[in-house]
């Protein structure tokens, strides 16, 4: 309230670098908190409607601020919400082009944020086709991340070889900047895309520096994840008994943070080793302390439906390992995708 107070009743703060630095920590604020960057986000906006001057270079920059508040829905989920910021960006944005001949505002940035959205929506294509603009007008600053999510889009489409092409063409650009989020969200998605491309080896090269990386940051979650990886590649390299005791473990971590949907990954990774050596018995015990997960938050109708099949195949010691293997292609493809159904993978 005394951010926005000392707008309204100060001319000081209308400024539209002032605007421009409010849209940057909207995005700097959203993975840990979508309230706090919509706050921000409607901050910036704020700015832009009272900054002074000519009435062009306003609309632009109103534009630009509407994108950080369509971002910002976008995080909180409210999808629509944000489908209609946008819409208020191109008509902004194109109004005000006269009254930015030196480009100013980077529209580069506000095209990378419209593509998460169209990615969100599922509609690829056209995420795929707002990131190559960005990056063909970009300064230098914002590939490396139009790099990220480009990859994490092909990962999402199954075309692993193609993502692990542009991750690589990231690398260099993440490594100078030296930042070490960025550069452990590299890393990681690597190999995970590697690992899919069962290019084990090669992924388990990345670790010591995904080790440093994740002890350096200090998130537990991020180790989580990690020790998941590690023993997914151990999978992968034939060190079953290691895989078994590292998956076991982060199912269990998954469950006490009621995080279901990994939790049921894991759970189905499990099942597959097991499958292996045909330990149908220990599938079905696998299969019944999954039961939680049908009734927990975050595991959309489809999905709780796809492991519906394994649970009942499990029962009645029916269940393969093809089936389980295409199940867990299923749940990677479809974790941010409800309306995707498994007969749509398989």
């Amino acid at each position: 309230p005394r951010r926005r107070l000392l707008v309204e009743k100060s001319l000081e703060f209308r400024s539209w670098a002032l605007c421009e630095l409010i849209c940057k920590e909207s995005t700097d604020a959203a993975p840990d908190s979508a309230d706090r960057a919509l706050e921000l986000a409607n901050l910036a906006l704020r700015v832009a409607e009272l900054l002074p001057g000519d009435e062009a270079f306003r609309s632009r920059l109103q534009g630009y601020a509407w994108a950080h508040v369509g971002n910002a829905r976008r995080v909180r989920s409210d999808l629509p919400g944000a489908d209609e910021a946008f819409g208020r960006v191109r008509q902004l944005w194109k109004a005000g082009e006269p009254g930015d001949p030196g480009c100013l505002l980077d529209e580069a940035r506000m095209l990378g944020l419209e593509a998460s959205l169209r990615r969100a929506q599922r509609r690829f294509p056209k995420a795929l086709e707002l990131l190559d603009k960005a990056m063909q007008i970009d300064r230098g600053d914002v590939t490396k991340h139009l790099l990220l999510s480009k990859a994490k889009i092909l990962e999402e489409l199954g075309e692993f070889k193609a993502a692990v092409a542009v991750l690589q063409r990231a690398t260099p650009l993440i490594e100078q900047a030296g930042e070490p989020r960025l550069l452990l969200v590299l890393r990681f998605n690597l190999a995970v895309n590697l690992c899919f491309l069962e290019r084990h080896g090669e992924a388990e090269l990345l670790f010591p520096g995904l080790r440093e990386l994740v002890t350096q940051l200090g998130n537990d979650l991020d180790m989580v994840r990690f020790r998941w990886l590690e023993a997914r590649t151990g999978a992968g390299l034939g060190r079953r008994d290691e895989a078994l005791v590292g998956l076991s473990c982060v199912r269990d971590e998954f469950a006490s943070r009621e995080i279901a949907y990994d939790a049921a990954l894991v759970s189905l990774e499990l099942a597959s080793l097991y499958l292996e050596e045909e330990q149908t018995a220990e599938v079905r015990t696998l299969a019944r302390q999954m039961l939680w997960i049908f009734h927990a938050q975050g595991v959309h109708r489809e999905a709780r439906a796809a492991l519906r099949i394994f649970y009942e195949a499990a029962e009645r010691e029916t269940v393969t390992l093809d089936l389980t293997r295409r199940l867990v292609v299923y749940l990677h493809r479809a974790q941010n995708d409800p309306s995707l159904r498994f007969e749509d993978v398989a």
